[in-house]
């Protein structure tokens, strides 16, 4: 025998040793994403109204990531959870994947479900998608994943199922890949808490599961099962009433998935990752991100300020509320790492010992964002960095954004008799400043401009600004293909390109 043959024997006798011992097997993993929940919309955080007793229950039993971060929108978050890379480098800077584009998460970029298979995960997914859908091959069990039940576009309604952009409209709802109608009338978040519970209990415990969970919620149009919206009949905004009742509906069936693990022997060697994938959407009056500034669509805190938690007998240190920088690029890395295998190839780190041990965050700097595509504001203020160009970015304790800053004011925590934005309170930016620069841990709700006092630092980082977009791919963001149109298709949204 060999001695490379010899080593690969041993190798191989080591894994076996290893993954045999059931306190050395790679842990089950629970990812659940919610849908533009605001920073002030879990009870954790304080919110007087909004009761996420199950939520509170893992925060209170795992570690709170308070310096945690996400991108302001729902593909750009979802992109760089699934793939580790920053959207500067997938080519999906602007905007949203719309229904009739042909676009997707790059083909060449393996996913998390594709990482974890290869790790000897069952890999499965219930909910949202949302990375692209024109061609078979972006759908998520091409993508990885053992099994997909949901709905593969941004939005639609929570109990038709039904989703309408312009002039099209049709069901957007898969069992792997076949369209499902038989839960038309069903709440969402019933549905995908049912299909959760099923995977988990049909479960082959031979093999570790990753069970992706992104729910709908709270996500518009703002609809809820009148038994979750009658809880909370005391708050007077109507808007604000609904919302509380779908994070309730969702809280509930996060519930009944921690209790299923319990039953069905899986729960004392799982990890319970919680996240949002943007701040609350704070004009609809039904999310809410106080006291932080701005919201969904923006890259003040309340847009990106991240709503996470790590919890499950996993964690061994319970209540810790942890201030290590993190981006939700950095999951991939992270979670991959923990199940056994190395990451690579990511613009993420592996963040477990900073999460578990408190160790000082390998991350210094978060490159959120450069969008040549998005509509320039003003004149550039500096000859560093084109400061018209809307961008964002973090070193250490400063963040710097440039360009449009969209909503701009601090929508008030909602009493129980109003909800929504308070015009009043809101910060009208100068028309001709397109540059802010801030101290986000001094000043988390961002009311301190910086900019003119700091000038050595707004320089040091319009020049990582023009490092990174040296080191961007191109945007790719391709006009509607009409031949989308669900009513070419049986009323079926889905893949309609097939070469």
């Amino acid at each position: 025998m060999t001695s490379k043959i010899w080593y690969k024997f041993q190798l191989a006798i080591c894994l076996l040793i290893r993954f045999s011992r059931s306190d050395n097997a790679p842990p089950n993993i629970v990812l659940i994403v919610s849908d533009d929940l605001g920073y002030n919309d879990v009870g954790y955080h304080g919110s007087p109204e909004i009761k996420t007793p199950n939520i509170d229950k893992l925060a209170r039993d795992g570690i709170r990531l308070e310096n945690y971060y996400v991108q302001p929108i729902c593909t750009p978050t979802r992109s760089q959870l699934m793939s580790g890379r920053y959207q500067i480098h997938t080519g999906l800077q602007h905007g949203v994947i719309m229904p009739c584009m042909r676009s997707g998460l790059p083909l060449t970029l393996p996913t998390m479900a594709d990482r974890l298979k290869s790790l000897g995960y069952a890999t499965h997914i219930t909910g949202k998608w949302h990375l692209g859908m024109f061609r078979e091959e972006y759908t998520p069990t091409k993508r990885g994943f053992d099994s997909f039940f949901g709905y593969l576009t941004g939005a639609e309604e929570h109990f038709s199922h039904y989703m309408t952009y312009y002039n099209y409209t049709g069901l957007d709802f898969y069992d792997n890949l076949k369209p499902h109608n038989q839960s038309y009338g069903q709440y969402s978040a019933h549905v995908f808490t049912q299909r959760a519970q099923s995977i988990i209990q049909s479960h082959n415990k031979s093999k570790p599961l990753f069970l992706y969970l992104p729910f709908q919620n709270v996500h518009d149009p703002l609809e809820v099962p009148s038994f979750y919206e009658n809880k909370f009949a005391n708050i007077k905004s109507k808007n604000r009433r609904i919302f509380a009742g779908m994070a309730a509906a969702m809280d509930e069936g996060i519930g009944n998935i921690t209790d299923t693990l319990k039953s069905s022997g899986l729960w004392n060697n799982t990890l319970i990752v919680f996240t949002n994938d943007n701040g609350a959407y704070i004009q609809l009056g039904g999310g809410n991100n106080a006291p932080l500034r701005g919201g969904k669509y923006t890259y003040f805190e309340g847009g990106v300020k991240g709503v996470g938690i790590v919890s499950g007998p996993v964690i061994k240190t319970p209540g810790v509320v942890n201030h290590q920088l993190m981006h939700v690029s950095d999951w991939f890395s992270t979670l991959t790492h923990l199940a056994g295998g190395s990451p690579y190839g990511t613009d993420g780190f592996d963040m477990w010992k900073s999460i578990t041990l408190n160790v000082e965050s390998p991350r210094k700097e978060i490159i959120f964002n450069i969008d040549p595509m998005f509509p320039p504001k003003g004149e550039s203020k500096s000859t560093i960095f084109n400061t018209s160009i809307q961008a964002a970015y973090r070193y250490k304790d400063y963040k710097i954004l440039t360009g449009a800053f969209g909503y701009d004011g601090w929508a008030p925590e909602p009493s129980l008799a109003s909800g929504g934005v308070n015009p009043a309170d809101t910060m009208k930016t100068p028309l001709d400043k397109n540059i802010y620069l801030f101290n986000v841990a001094e000043d988390p709700e961002e009311r301190n401009d910086l900019t003119d006092s700091h000038p050595d630092v707004v320089n040091f980082m319009l020049k990582r600004l023009a490092q990174w977009q040296k080191d961007s791919v191109p945007v790719f963001y391709p006009q509607d293909d009409e031949n989308c149109n669900p009513a070419l298709h049986g009323g079926i949204w889905g893949p309609w390109v097939t070469s």
